[in-house]
């Protein structure tokens, strides 16, 4: 696989993480994370899986731009918006707690109903976090039928949990 593939197949998980640990959509430390991965290549050994290996670049990057100047200029605006924006409820309320846990429970539910193949295919790589040349090996078949599964699984759980999307 080259790197393109690698970068499209990680890209979700790749803003999820940056979106978690600064609270916000950036496509500037996306950027700089798929700069330093491309730049480090050779770094990277193959006895890990590269999803681990991005994800923890793309850690790094973060808490880096949390630490930065350029953060905490902007945190430590006189802005109300801003100051008021960066105040969190440090409790989530019991409606959240069960909002999320039905939401859980759903799209377990929804995973749990396709097809085995499908199920098994979608476990490994979306879950599990197996490379699609990772998940070929171990189910005895070809890297394209692994994408094809992925694509209708995902397709099957849009339709299945289109109202949470």
């Amino acid at each position: 696989m080259n790197f393109n593939e690698l970068i499209k197949a990680n890209k979700q998980n790749v803003k999820n993480i940056i979106r978690l640990i600064t609270n916000q959509d950036n496509e500037d430390l996306e950027q700089e994370v798929y700069v330093k991965a491309w730049k480090n290549a050779e770094k990277y050994e193959e006895r890990g899986n590269f999803k681990s290996w991005i994800n923890t670049i793309a850690k790094n990057v973060s808490k880096d731009y949390l630490k930065s100047a350029y953060f905490k200029n902007t945190i430590n605006s006189t802005s109300d918006e801003i100051v008021i924006g960066s105040i969190k409820d440090s409790k989530s309320s019991p409606e959240t707690k069960v909002v999320q846990s039905e939401r859980q429970k759903r799209i377990i539910s929804a995973i749990e109903e396709l097809k085995p193949k499908l199920k098994e295919t979608i476990m490994l790589c979306e879950i599990n976090g197996y490379t699609y040349e990772d998940a070929a090996k171990k189910l005895n078949c070809p890297i394209g039928t692994i994408k094809s599964r992925i694509y209708n699984a995902k397709k099957e759980l849009a339709i299945k949990l289109e109202d949470l999307l």
